[in-house]
This record gives C-alpha cells, structure tokens and sequence, in this order.
C-alpha cells in the first residue's frame, strides 16, 4: 500500500509537542510515511531538529518568520535563519508570505520581510512554503519576481483565477481539511484545476480537522481523509493519487529543482 504524505505540520507548537510521539506513533500506525514539521519560531525549530535527526527519512523540517511577526523580527533573528539555512539544517524555508486578514497597517513591514526570507532561499537553494492569506495581489506580484526556487502554496484557498497564475511558477499546491468542509465551494473546483502532478496534501496539524475529524485536535494521521476527498473529485484511484504526491513531495529536494 502506497503511503501517506502529510507536507505541512506544526509538530512542535505547544498543543502537539505535548504528546508528540504518540502522534507520530499513530501516524506511522496510518500509512504515514513522511512529514514535514513547519516551525514558526527558534523554540519549536530546536525541538524539530532531534526529531529529524532520530528519523531523517521520515522527517523534513521547513522554518520561516510568519508574516504576522513582521513587527518584531530582529536583525539577530533573520541571522539565525540564515544560518540554519546555511549550515543545511532546514529542508523547505517557510511558511512565509503575506496576510492581511487582520492588520493592513504594517504591509509594507511584511512585505520587505517576504522578500528578506525569499533572498535567503535563494541564495541556499531552499524551496519555499507561502502562507497567503487575503494579500493574493501582492503576494503573486512578489512571487512572479523574486524567487529561484520551487514554491509550495500551503492549505490553498485563493480563487481559481490565482491558481492558475500560481502553476504558471511551477508551484505545487498543498490541500488541507477545509476541502472536506460542505460549505466550501471554491476548494473542490480548486483541486479539479489543479493537475495531480502538482498536488500535496497536508494537515496543518493541529489546526483544520478533515470531516469526519472536523472539530478535533488535527494530527497527521488524518491526512488519509484530505487525500481520499482530492481522490474523489478528481475521480483518481487514491494509491494512484498518494503515488504521485510522494513523487511530487520528493521532486522538492532533487538536486535539479532551481527553475
């Protein structure tokens, strides 16, 4: 039976760390085979790495300063992530990107801070994970000018119209619960459009159970649900499907992967 690929967790925040093992025990338990921890912070990267170091075929690890924390990301901490970057201590840098959602005041902080991180990427051959939330415009603007490396859209919920621009840059998209969700129109139109070699799936654990999890402490376990609805929609047979996102998930650390 092929495996489950589960592209974006955040592992180590507080509310999974507190039980870490037995989510990935019951991971692994589900067919689970590899997953990428998404650190938001020094403290959730450093317990990230001895969980890779323990597993490292099991486990990526992607690091970046959310968008949100764009007022107060010091100059030591973007060293930091430099460093990281350099000495090959984080596989994907991210999630990174815009969100407008709830403070417009301090865009332009933001955005200089997007571009800081996408430069770091680049100049360490690093794909990047884009959190884009209600900043579409700009962000697409940013992302069709100054990346060299492979993109990843994480829980993708733009329009079509964007999507479209988005696999113009080669991006992959990365699919979460809310596809599942009854009320959620624009996401199954959104994985019809999308070709199956540009998918991923993911959880954003602990956050957007999948129905029939929705209202649960998501886990990457639950993946397995995300997949079946991509399945599903696009009328694929799932060990197909679960295939080619393994495949598409590997093609982000290939040697080859600068554009």
């Amino acid at each position: 039976m092929v495996p489950y690929i589960d592209s974006h967790c955040h592992l180590t925040c507080d509310e999974c760390y507190e039980n870490v093992d037995e989510l990935i025990e019951q991971a692994k338990a589900a067919n689970v085979s590899k997953m990428m921890i998404i650190c938001t912070n020094i403290e959730e990267f450093e317990k990230a790495l001895p969980i890779r170091q323990k597993d490292p075929d099991t486990f990526k690890i992607a690091f970046g300063w959310y968008p949100e924390d764009a007022l107060k990301v010091t100059k030591e901490d973007m060293e930091y992530l430099e460093n990281a970057a350099k000495n090959h201590q984080i596989d994907v840098l991210g999630e990174i990107g815009l969100d407008y959602h709830n403070d417009k005041s301090y865009k332009d902080k933001q955005i200089q801070l997007f571009k800081d991180q996408i430069a770091i990427a680049n100049k360490y051959n690093l794909p990047i994970a884009i959190h884009m939330r209600e900043a579409s415009g700009d962000c697409m603007d940013i992302l069709k000018s100054d990346p060299k490396t492979r993109i990843i859209f994480h829980c993708y919920s733009g329009s079509a119209e964007t999507l479209k621009e988005a696999l113009k840059l080669n991006s992959l998209i990365s699919f979460a619960g809310p596809i599942t969700f009854k009320n959620n129109k624009q996401g199954p139109e959104n994985v019809k459009i999308c070709p199956a070699d540009r998918i991923l799936s993911e959880t954003d654990s602990p956050y957007l159970a999948p129905v029939p999890k929705r209202g649960k402490r998501n886990q990457p376990a639950f993946v397995q649900y995300t997949v079946g609805k991509i399945a599903e929609i696009k009328e694929m047979d799932e060990e197909e499907l679960k295939e080619q996102i393994e495949k598409n998930f590997d093609s982000l650390f290939a040697a080859d992967q600068i554009q």
